[in-house]
């Protein structure tokens, strides 16, 4: 198959709408069952599923990963949560997990595509503790000191910071290594940092028809605003530098504490794409990780 050239580099910051180019947000609803999508990301996203037919198994997987880690850290006593690259708002989103359990725990999530940002903001209108930032995660400085964040966070508490999914979308150019440490210097010890990606590495080997889908579906991104960049194992674990990582390490999604849900998912040609793991901020007084 000829792939697309990639397009060039796009500046950093939020962008405004586009109905017409296709946007990684956009398609993942799409792949999740929503309807907050154009035209241009559900072509794009059939083309998708057409390449690597287990894509929306991906993304559920990815999701019933995003409810486990959030449930792990409300377990370990952490109310307060940033959700870097959010996407759109769909069933299980963040602030309801968290606040069916913690009333008053408080969600801020981060997106730099307009119509997930708007989306989010009439959902959460009545909602005095989430809010969401119209930013870029690949803005550091501009996401940690967006007002929603300075009003809702206190970040001198442990915080549950989500970066679930949003380094597929990060290049190597743009340092995702220095993103992770920026923002876990800015948690205070304690904290838990989950972290998802997707890897070709263990399907190279393993299942040699998904590899060649998945390196397909990479060229398919290629028209889209975003492209996929995926990770080796090794590459996510160097990320969790200066953090202590939560049993059982880097594992595929669905071998990352499973809980019984998605069944049918757990055993797709899915389940060799979608890692992930778990960091506790280090302090003098943080207990030891085997605790959790």
């Amino acid at each position: 198959m000829t792939r697309a050239t990639p397009p060039p580099l796009q500046p950093i910051g939020p962008r405004s709408y586009d109905s017409e180019t296709p946007n990684a947000s956009r398609m993942y609803d799409y792949y999740l069952g929503g309807a907050m999508n154009f035209t241009a990301d559900r072509e794009l996203a059939e083309r998708a599923k057409t390449v690597l037919p287990c894509t929306p198994s991906l993304a559920r997987l990815n999701r019933s990963w995003l409810r486990r880690v959030v449930d792990i850290c409300l377990d370990a006593g952490i109310n307060q949560f940033l959700d870097l690259g959010s996407g759109i708002p769909t069933v299980g989103n963040v602030h309801e997990i968290v606040q069916r359990r913690v009333p008053d725990g408080r969600v801020v999530y981060v997106d730099y595509d307009a119509t997930a940002v708007t989306h989010a903001r009439k959902i959460l209108e009545d909602n005095e503790n989430a809010g969401i930032v119209h930013g870029d995660i690949r803005d550091p400085d501009g996401v940690l000191h967006a007002p929603e964040v300075r009003a809702l966070l206190d970040f001198e508490r442990p915080t549950g910071l989500l970066m679930v999914g949003i380094l597929l979308y990060v290049g190597p150019e743009y340092d995702p290594a220095g993103l992770v440490a920026t923002y876990r210097d800015a948690c205070a010890p304690g904290s838990l940092v989950p972290i998802s990606v997707i890897t070709t590495q263990l399907v190279a080997d393993q299942d040699p028809v998904t590899h060649k889908q998945i390196l397909d579906l990479i060229g398919v991104y290629h028209d889209a605003s975003e492209q996929i960049h995926p990770w080796a194992p090794d590459d996510l674990r160097s990320w969790f530098t200066g953090m202590d990582m939560l049993d059982p390490g880097i594992t595929v999604l669905p071998e990352w504490r499973p809980d019984g849900a998605l069944e049918a998912d757990n055993d797709s040609a899915a389940r060799l794409l979608g890692i992930g793991g778990m960091g506790r901020v280090r302090g003098a007084d943080t207990p030891d990780p085997s605790d959790l």
